[in-house]
């Protein structure tokens, strides 16, 4: 993991720049909200060459794939110490990896159905509705209303072939799985210091997610193209941007980075747009809007309450 290997950079004897004084310097010159922009586009971009991969792998397959890469590059870097832990806190580690796994999975069969940015933004109801589940203000109604339509808007009631209710229901499992992740991340982090608890979660998704992965995928897994693609995409879907928000989170209000998250959405279509030529007609692109909309007024009505 990017960040984690900063802390250590290796020795190259005086008078030489150390490279990971370079990357820290240059990660440094960056203000938080383009950070927050990068990691964005690179989970998107990974989600983009993942669906190119679903040509030659099933979805389940290439989760594999990318969860095992992030999961090896964590786990190389983090180094979690298992000993000492509680059951309490593998029960936690456990849920939280399970939910790591079966959200990425369902995630990827609706992006195998859906374009990339009908399927983010429906996902994106999970923390939306984390986000108001625990208001009392009758604002909040609004951006429910608000994201409500937004699905509305994205139903295939007439002849879209562009969008399936298979594909809905996958994205609405996912935006289960993501309320879950936001919840069991919190716990984590309340009983594992640093990044220990998600290297270790990601070690656990792997384990979960490898049966059916290696069922599904057989031997073309073992394809060298493949494996590096797999590598690519675990890296620009997990390792890079969870670096980089890390990066930002330490330099920015966190009411500041959920709005910049807002936008996660609308830059799945545009990397859909640009990377996989997935044109959306006029009501989808509402459709994101308001799901983005509403996403940016929970958050700062959040802010506001606390």
């Amino acid at each position: 993991m990017t960040a984690f290997a900063l802390d250590e950079p290796l020795d190259r004897g005086p008078g030489l720049p150390r490279p990971g004084n370079l990357l820290r310097t240059a990660a440094d010159s960056i203000p938080p909200s383009g950070l927050v922009l990068l990691a964005i586009f690179s989970v998107q971009l990974g989600a983009g060459f993942a669906k190119e991969l679903f040509a030659t792998l099933p979805p389940s397959a290439v989760v594999f794939l990318r969860i095992a890469a992030g999961a090896l590059i964590m786990g190389a870097f983090v180094r979690p110490r298992l000993k000492g832990l509680t059951w309490r806190d593998w029960a936690v580690a456990v849920g939280f990896g399970a939910t790591l796994a079966v959200m990425n999975l369902v995630f990827y069969e609706a992006l195998a159905r859906l374009p990339m940015g009908i399927a983010v933004a429906i996902e994106f109801l999970g923390p939306l509705g984390v986000a108001v589940a625990a208001s009392r203000r009758r604002l909040d109604l609004l951006w429910v209303g608000l994201a409500a339509a937004g699905v509305v808007l994205l139903a295939p009631w007439g002849d879209s072939a562009s969008v399936s209710w298979a594909g809905i229901g996958f994205a609405m499992l996912a935006a289960a799985g993501w309320a879950a992740y936001i919840l069991l991340s919190a716990a984590a982090g309340r009983r594992f210091p640093g990044t220990t608890g998600l290297s270790i979660a990601m070690i656990v998704s792997a384990v979960v997610i490898a049966p059916i992965g290696v069922t599904t995928g057989g031997a073309d897994l073992l394809q060298p193209e493949l494996l590096l693609i797999g590598l690519g995409v675990g890296l620009l879907s997990s390792v890079i941007p969870y670096s980089l928000e890390l990066k930002a989170l330490r330099r920015m209000p966190k009411h500041v980075f959920g709005i910049l998250m807002s936008l996660e959405p609308a830059a799945a279509a545009m990397v859909g747009l640009v990377v996989l030529s997935e044109f959306l007609q006029v009501q989808q692109w509402a459709a994101i809007i308001c799901i983005v909309a509403a996403s940016l007024g929970s958050t700062r009505a959040a802010r506001r309450r606390s």
